[in-house]
């Protein structure tokens, strides 16, 4: 792969994995538009993970070491039970669905990707119009059930252009969370979610094949995701906690989506 591509790429993945516009989305765009696609592409699309991952750990650690010292000093199992509750779903489908999601010629196709990530816009846009649980002041009140109701969410995300952290964010502003509280949310249920894909990755060992003969452009292309990845959770916190909504991300989105189906039309 060209270092330029590697670099692109890495941007792409850190900048879109946490704000809420769809990493997986934009990268199949990028790539079936302006890229040649090869067979092992998904292998380096995964093995990017590991930067965006080192990005959640390292802006969260404080977070981390909060909810281990609930469960170890304090036994307030609370927060960690409604983390675990909300990865179940996600958990079991990606496991059961994951390779038939990605072989499957529908769910890559650019006109699903582009209709799901303008549906999710709209839902940014009218998620405060939405039906509503009681509000909760933060993520440590969520209760057991509206924490499956997110995970429920999350399982939707497996489809290109939905958006893991966008349907998280979704689900738990209609859950009674405040947007920076949905937010926080969804990027600390996505530390155990990303953890075991990327396991999962090492564990193939025609992924670890890759991983070694493309390791300079890996660490490059990781290191970029790593950087825009911190910038992009600082960005997504920081928007929010003001009196901002999702609808500019909502908007992006329907936009995005708009412009790949017209390019569509005018190609074919």
């Amino acid at each position: 792969m060209h270092i330029w591509s590697a670099i692109i790429l890495g941007l792409v993945q850190g900048l879109t994995e946490f704000i809420p516009v769809s990493s997986s989305g934009h990268l199949e765009i990028i790539e079936q538009l302006f890229m040649t696609r090869t067979e092992d592409f998904h292998y380096f699309l995964e093995l990017i993970n590991f930067g965006t991952l080192l990005a959640l750990l390292v802006f969260f650690r404080k977070k981390i070491i909060k909810i281990l010292v609930d469960i170890f000093k304090n036994h307030n199992y609370r927060l960690a039970i409604n983390i675990v509750i909300t990865c179940i779903p996600a958990g079991l489908a990606g496991l059961l669905l994951s390779g038939f999601i990605e072989k499957a010629p529908f769910f890559s196709s650019l006109y699903v990707i582009a209709i799901a990530m303008g549906f999710v816009g709209l839902l940014m846009v009218l998620v405060d119009k939405l039906p509503h649980f009681s509000e909760l002041k933060n993520e440590d009140r969520l209760t057991p059930s509206r924490a499956l109701f997110i995970g429920i969410a999350q399982v939707f995300a497996l489809i290109p252009g939905v958006s893991r952290s966008g349907s998280t964010i979704v689900a738990g502003r209609v859950a009674g969370l405040n947007s920076e509280s949905s937010a926080e949310y969804s990027f600390l249920v996505s530390i155990p979610l990303m953890t075991a894909v990327c396991l999962k990755t090492l564990i193939s060992s025609s992924a670890r094949e890759y991983l070694f003969s493309n390791l300079s452009v890996l660490s490059l292309s990781n290191l970029i995701a790593f950087v825009s990845g911190l910038f992009a959770i600082n960005f997504v916190m920081r928007y929010l906690k003001k009196p901002h909504t999702l609808q500019t991300f909502g908007y992006y989105r329907i936009f995005l989506a708009t412009a790949v189906i017209i390019l569509l039309l005018i190609r074919q």
